[in-house]
This record gives C-alpha cells, sequence and structure tokens, in this order.
C-alpha cells in the first residue's frame, strides 16, 4: 500500500516564499497528499495567497499565536489526517517528483525518519547560491550528515525531513527549543530506538537567507545551539563540532602572531584554506562571482558559528547557566 503524506508548513510572513513553495507543489507527478499551513503569527495576512492554490491542492490553514517553528509545526501535526509527517521550510521549492519519490524510498529503505538534501536553485540571485555553497560544502560545517553506507545516523533538519506521524507522537515532537529543534528531535529519536535514513533523490531548493547580515546572525543562533543540543545529548557529541570556534580562535592567533613575532605561519594555512575554498566553489558553480561571495559567506559562517558556540560553551559551562536563563530568546515559554 503506497504511505499517505501531509505535507507541514510553519510560516512567519514568507507571502512570496508561500507562492512559489505552492506554486512546486502544484506541478507534483503524485498528487496525493495534503498540505497544512501553520501561520506563526504572521504580521501580514497569508490567506489570499492559500486562496490561489485550494483548486489544485489540498490545504488546510490554521493561524495561531507565535512560539517558534518547531512548537507551530507540532501544532500543524497534531492536524494532519496521514501517517507520514513532512515538513519543510516556507522557503522551499520541490522538484516535480518530490512526493512520488519520498513515497517510493519509504517502502524501499525501511526507517522511522528520513531527510534530504538541499541545493541551489538555478533562479536563485548569486549571493543566494554563494550561501547555499557555504551551507552545503565539505570544506565548512555543512555538507551532507550523512551517506548511503550510514542511512541509520543521518540527522534529518526540518527544511527537508519526514517522519511516521506514530513515532513523532511517541517522542513528543520538536521541543520548545526555537533554535536547534530538528537536530534535537533527530537525536531523540536516535535514543528511542528508531531509525533514520537519507534520501537521495529528494533534495529540495532552499534559499536561506538572502544577505549577509541576516545569514550571519542565522549560523550564530546556531553555535549557540550546539552546547545546548551537547548537554541535551551527551552521547552524540562530536569534536568537529568546536572546529569553526577553533579556526576563530586559530585566526586571531595568526594575526597576533604576525604583529607581535613578526611570523606568518599561522595565516599562511588560512590562506591555503581561502584558496582551496575559492576554487572548490568555482568548481562547483561555475562562476567567479559566486565563488567569491562564497569565501566571504564561509569566513561569516566560520566565524559567526564559532563565536556562537564559544560563548554558549562558556555560559553553559563555566558560569553554569541553564540554558533557557542564557539564550530565553531559544526558548518558548509555554
Amino acid at each position: 500500500m503506497s504511505p499517505t503524506i501531509s505535507i507541514v508548513v510553519a510560516i512567519f510572513n514568507r507571502k512570496d516564499e508561500l507562492f512559489e513553495l505552492l506554486t512546486s507543489l502544484t506541478s507534483q507527478t503524485d498528487k496525493d497528499f495534503e498540505i497544512i499551513i501553520v501561520d506563526d503569527g504572521s504580521l501580514i495576512d497569508l490567506r489570499p495567497v492559500i486562496e490561489n492554490f485550494k483548486t489544485f491542492l489540498t490545504i488546510r490553514y490554521f493561524r495561531k499565536d507565535n512560539s517558534g517553528p518547531g512548537l507551530s509545526r507540532n501544532y500543524g501535526a497534531r492536524r494532519a489526517a496521514n501517517e507520514w509527517l513532512v515538513f519543510v521550510d516556507s522557503d522551499v521549492i520541490v522538484e516535480k517528483d518530490y512526493i512520488e519519490n519520498i513515497k517510493k524510498d519509504i517502502l524501499e529503505i525501511p526507517c522511522d525518519a528520513f531527510g534530504g538534501a538541499d541545493k541551489a536553485h538555478k533562479g536563485f540571485n548569486l549571493m543566494q547560491k554563494a550561501i547555499s555553497y557555504s551551507m552545503t560544502s565539505v570544506f565548512t560545517t555543512g555538507g551532507i550528515r550523512g551517506n548511503k553506507k550510514a542511512v541509520s545516523k543521518f540527522q534529518p533538519r526540518s527544511f527537508n525531513m519526514g517522519v511516521k506521524k506514530e513515532v513523532f507522537e511517541k517522542v513528543g515532537g520538536f521541543s520548545e527549543m526555537r533554535i536547534g529543534e530538528d537536530p534535537d528531535l533527530s537525536m531523540t529519536l536516535w535514543e528511542n530506538g528508531y531509525t533514520t535514513a537519507f534520501f537521495d533523490n529528494i533534495a529540495v531548493y532552499h534559499k536561506r537567507r538572502v544577505d549577509f547580515g541576516k545569514f550571519s546572525k542565522q549560523v550564530y543562533q546556531f553555535g549557540c545551539a550546539r552546547p545546548i543540543l551537547n548537554q541535551r545529548h551527551p552521547n552524540y557529541v562530536k569534536i568537529s563540532f568546536a572546529f569553526p570556534t577553533l579556526f576563530l580562535l586559530g585566526y586571531i592567533m595568526g594575526f597576533l602572531e604576525y604583529f607581535f613575532m613578526g611570523k606568518g605561519i599561522i595565516l599562511a594555512f588560512y590562506g591555503l584554506y581561502t584558496f582551496t575554498v575559492l576554487f572548490h566553489a568555482l568548481f562547483v558553480t561555475k562562476n567567479i562571482s559566486i565563488a567569491g561571495m562564497a569565501v566571504i559567506s564561509t569566513y561569516i559562517q566560520m566565524f559567526s558559528y564559532g563565536y556562537g558556540f564559544l560563548k554558549s560553551w562558556v555560559l553553559l559551562n563555566v558560569f553554569r547557566m541553564k540554558p533557557e536563563d542564557a539564550f530565553p530568546k531559544h526558548f518558548h515559554k509555554n
């Protein structure tokens, strides 16, 4: 029997992105699915956009007070009618065989939850493509967090994530975390004996942030969330999580070495890293402008994530603060 799918979209304000997402869903080769849209207290009216698609799609719309993406997805999941929940961010576009491939993969790859990759659409602007490179490159904190040889430990992300509704309900869904709620769910699934898988044919086009300032703030928050996740799930801590912080501290040490000792040994390694990223980005994107901006976005990612991680680690482990006290905006207060 073919799996039944409920797509759950938590959204705040992104009217134009919602239009593009729904447009891509109207083109699906398999049209047997429902869409649950949860308006997380948007400051603009999203209903006119949704009304344009009700003739072509099975859509249910709910509006609620703002609580962050995780709890809004839980709200939508409770109202979903089908056996599999598929969470996508409001700023993604899917291929026309997205639903068809999900159903096929569920039947072929036994799992309780799954995820897919993200990539840049050809219609994205240069900065979006540069940021997409940084967020998916093997030379940054990005890349696929799993592969077909180790699918049992792939960590799905909520921009492209599926989970059995029954399993989702058993583990309590997403937590109260506003940032990092998706890896938190993945590790909670593992701790309860459930399996996750990577589906390599369901990649989505993810817009992410459209300028370096917003991108810096976003990855800084990701960095802050990681030590909190390490406390919540100590069995899944990896030394690689601290790499951006070491990268940041090493860069500072390189400048100190240069100015106080007249040597540039450490900075030489960063120069080599810069050229590696530049040429790899050029190879991947085939565009020198994107490659140049990818170098900038990569350093922004490493520095902002690294600083967020360092700040969070110090507050939690040196000053012994509780996560909700150190970062009150990262948690929803019931």
